[in-house]
């Protein structure tokens, strides 16, 4: 399987028979973008970036409120470990900066223990997320063999856009041939 890492992978419609629509809309992975972070023979973990929750960043992280983007809220990044925060960054040019792990192009995470002032001059974008996907080693590859996942090239704004509900629509919406037509499935496929 080709290296994942820096791609989106883009959640594939499930049928209604396949989950009830109940489920769905409490899935965590229906309709997901996760930009895939790190991929190896060992396995890979991302970031769902289209899943915005109520609660402010100040509250589980004071002090960040005033520097994530637009939404200004913390994201459910995944199922893994939601008592835990990430912060990812877009950060220009090429330099290292302090605090920063650049990890691939201009994306990188930011050491939430650092103090903002320190790393936020260096930053073009924060986005802070409880949580993370994770998947053993042929874990996702089979799940995309089984035609889980779309995978796609991820442009620079899908991690930090303003609408993160409307990404999943917005990622397909770009494709080429016929998996653009994937970004008008109803939700619930029964009543179309």
């Amino acid at each position: 399987m080709e290296e994942l890492t820096g791609r989106l992978l883009v959640a594939a419609p499930r049928a209604s028979e396949e989950q009830p629509v109940d489920d769905v809309e409490d899935d965590v992975f229906d309709r997901s973008v996760v930009l895939v972070l790190h991929h190896d023979d060992e396995g890979a973990h991302g970031l769902v970036l289209n899943r915005p929750l109520s609660a402010e960043v100040d509250a589980v992280l004071p002090g960040w409120q005033q520097h994530v983007a637009t939404p200004q809220c913390l994201f459910q990044g995944g199922p893994v470990s939601l008592d835990s925060a990430l912060g990812l960054v877009s950060v220009p040019g090429d330099d290292t900066s302090l605090g920063i792990k650049r990890l691939f192009g201009a994306v990188g995470l930011v050491d939430l223990d650092a103090p903002p002032v320190v790393v936020m001059p260096e930053v073009a974008a924060l986005r802070i997320f409880a949580g993370y996907t994770g998947w053993s080693g042929g874990q996702l590859e089979g799940e995309i063999r089984r035609g889980s996942w779309f995978v796609v090239d991820a442009e620079a704004r899908d991690a930090f856009t303003d609408d993160p509900r409307d990404l999943w629509g917005d990622v397909l919406r770009r494709q080429a041939g016929t998996l653009r037509l994937v970004a008008s499935f109803p939700v619930d496929p029964s009543l179309n």
